[in-house]
């Protein structure tokens, strides 16, 4: 990979409420480099959404160090998408008009951009839709384009394809995947379904319980495409699901502790 894109360093937040202060996340270290593909996987409650709110700049209480391209994260901007599980689209307004937003379709730069996301994202003849008719796949697809057209240096995916059906999240990993390749985007892709982190990922990054520590950073040297019936691609899904369980580090056949 390139230069470092993100810096996390000493990463740590503490959430105070009535029943005392909860650690959510712990000495959390990771660099992303430039136009990677990180997954982030762990237990319910171990910090990997507040980990994306924290670099997207939506939360900025928290000990340690967020760099951007070496800048300090200290506020929300267009230079970090960030797509929720939910799509979040305008009810009221068109596919074309969702992902433009507040820019105006009549700019031709924006009219080029636009049209050329809705065919990245394979939406061509759905221009005029709204959501109401867009399956959910679908409507995700409209939340990604958004995201992307004003060209965000990372772009940050909570969980974006939990409430769909599994052939609509292996279609839209696809998409996924065709959007990174041709955008060469930084992206932070949080999910619960290992196959998922695996098959989209450079590297899974796993999270241990509350409070959140890194337990291991596995990197993904499987070709793509990638087929998650290969054997190879079920050998390092069972040692993430080990590491996943166990929480604790595991050694690689070169002896590389992670």
């Amino acid at each position: 990979m390139g230069n470092v894109s993100l810096e996390i360093a000493n990463l740590s937040k503490e959430f105070v409420g009535a029943k005392g202060t909860v650690t959510a996340l712990s000495n959390v270290d990771l660099d992303v480099h430039k136009g990677e593909f990180i997954t982030v996987i762990g237990p319910s409650g171990c910090g990997k959404s507040t980990l994306l709110r924290i670099v997207a700049g939506l939360d900025t209480q928290y000990a340690g160090h967020v760099r951007l391209n070496g800048a300090p994260i200290v506020k929300p901007g267009i230079d970090k998408g960030f797509i929720f599980q939910e799509h979040r689209l305008f009810p009221w307004l068109t596919v074309e008009k969702n992902i433009a937003s507040d820019l105006s379709l009549n700019d031709k730069d924006v009219r080029r951009k636009v049209d050329e996301l809705i065919e990245l994202v394979r939406l061509k003849g759905f221009e005029k839709a709204y959501p109401r008719e867009l399956s959910g796949g679908m409507a995700q697809r409209v939340s990604i384009a958004r995201a992307l057209l004003r060209q965000p240096q990372i772009l940050l995916l909570d969980e974006p394809f939990g409430a769909l059906d599994a052939f609509t999240r292996a279609h839209m990993q696809e998409v996924l995947l065709e959007v990174w390749r041709n955008n060469k985007t930084t992206m932070i892709f949080v999910t619960h379904d290992i196959d998922e982190a695996i098959f989209l990922a450079d590297r899974v990054v796993i999270l241990k319980p509350r409070p959140g520590e890194i337990s291991a950073i596995v990197p993904v040297e499987l070709s793509h495409p990638r087929k998650k019936a290969s054997p190879d691609f079920q050998a390092l899904r069972l040692k993430v699901l080990n590491q996943f369980e166990s929480g604790e580090a595991f050694q690689f056949a070169d002896g590389a502790g992670i």
